[in-house]
């Protein structure tokens, strides 16, 4: 038997079969984490906003609708999330010391593979958190969460052709970024 559709499971859960959140939790946990972690850079933070995006999932679980996708409709809510974290805190993120970047859940590769990459990898890291929160943002969701333009847009409230001009243009500033600092590390904080 198929396993039933992230679609499937919140129909379920929006008609009361509570237990599929489960299901959900374990499907989506690690890229939503992922997501929050790249975002906030705080792994403590990042599984603090997760728990909460899965209780807002349940208490909002009448708002699901059967048009759309499901993967929208949760980052929609862990960007709810991550904004209220942030207004909370009332400050923007500043960049973080890259040695202190942990391992995400939906990075594919390991670190032992990647080796000899790690400081080209730290320089990127570096270099992404150097970027404006909206640029970083929509880049985590094209780049690491692999949501289409056109999921994007909706998320945002954009056309799919405006996210797509975003996602280039935050990829020219990280490309920038990381050339900078790649060229001279201790000067281009």
């Amino acid at each position: 038997m198929d396993d039933p559709s992230d679609h499937d499971l919140m129909l379920a859960v929006r008609a009361g079969e509570l237990s599929r959140l489960g299901d959900l939790f374990e499907r989506h946990h690690g890229p939503l984490f992922g997501f929050l972690a790249r975002l906030t850079r705080d792994p403590d933070t990042a599984e603090d906003l997760v728990q909460i995006v899965f209780q807002r999932i349940l208490k909002y679980r009448h708002t699901y609708r059967d048009e759309g996708k499901f993967s929208a409709w949760i980052y929609h809510l862990a960007r709810r999330v991550a904004t209220d974290h942030f207004n909370r805190r009332q400050r923007t993120p500043t960049p973080a010391d890259p040695t202190t970047f942990v391992d995400v859940a939906d990075q594919a590769p390991t670190a032992q593979e990647h080796a000899a990459q790690s400081d080209e990898l730290a320089l990127m890291q570096n270099a992404l958190a150097q970027l404006p929160t909206e640029q970083r943002e929509i880049l985590v969701l094209h780049r690491f969460q692999h949501l289409p333009h056109d999921e994007i847009g909706r998320l945002l409230n954009i056309s799919a052709g405006t996210a797509k001009v975003r996602v280039h243009r935050a990829l020219t500033a990280l490309r920038d970024r990381f050339f900078k600092l790649r060229q001279s590390p201790a000067t281009a904080s």
